[in-house]
């Protein structure tokens, strides 16, 4: 659960409005808000010790993530996971993975290879018997390799897929048991982006979102009744 902010505290708006973001966006992939749940804007502020406004905020970016639902005179609700709709997302996120992988690659200056590889080091056995830290962890390398790659429009478009892909994997974890195998993966595309190694890099971005398409698959059909060969 994310850290709760001091009452009273003093930061600017735009800080306490991202704040406010990351803390209600990590409560909804993990569960803690769970999906078809409704809320208050004063209830979410309560709960993160946040103010009205930052959380109006925070709230309006999360419904245009797609991870909250804007309703008049209602308050707002927590989107249910839509398998069918996962599948959408990670048909986009393949590419924007391809894109941002080779950009941060190529684009990464010294100082930020060295942090990289610290995080995939980190990000490696982070989440073997703990889905929260692997989640803590994987949240900050993707965000880090977006950032690398220099084009804030990507690392816009992508942001709301992971949140949305994390959440569905928190959900349905327990069921997969491939946590250590998808963490390998995650620190491993990291490490090649931060030695340089481009083709290497894409070609472990490639495998991951393998590993994500059939397991989402498989789910898929299993909720339909149909079992693929």
């Amino acid at each position: 659960m994310p850290q709760k902010s001091e009452p009273g505290a003093q930061d600017p708006v735009e800080s306490q409005a991202e704040s406010a973001h990351r803390k209600l966006e990590e409560l909804i992939v993990t569960l803690e808000l769970p999906p078809g749940s409704k809320w208050s804007e004063e209830s979410l502020g309560e709960l993160i010790l946040i103010g009205r406004t930052p959380v109006r905020e925070a709230v309006k970016r999360l419904q245009s993530d797609s991870l909250l639902r804007i309703i008049p005179k209602h308050g707002v609700m927590v989107a249910e996971i839509d398998l069918q709709q996962q599948l959408l997302v990670i048909e986009l996120r393949r590419e924007l993975e391809l894109f941002i992988t080779r950009r941060a690659t190529r684009r990464a200056s010294y100082e930020e290879r060295v942090a990289l590889k610290e995080m995939a080091e980190a990000m490696e056995t982070a989440g073997i018997s703990d889905v929260h830290s692997y989640l803590r962890h994987l949240f900050d390398v993707n965000r880090t390799v977006a950032r690398l790659a220099g084009n804030p429009f990507a690392e816009k478009a992508i942001s709301p897929l992971l949140a949305l892909s994390r959440r569905f994997y928190f959900k349905f974890y327990p069921e997969l048991r491939n946590l250590e195998v998808v963490g390998r993966l995650h620190a491993a595309r990291a490490r090649a982006i931060a030695e340089e190694k481009e083709d290497e890099a894409l070609a472990i971005a490639t495998s991951l979102m393998n590993v994500v398409e059939e397991f989402t698959h498989k789910l898929f059909y299993k909720s339909v009744g149909v079992l693929k060969r």
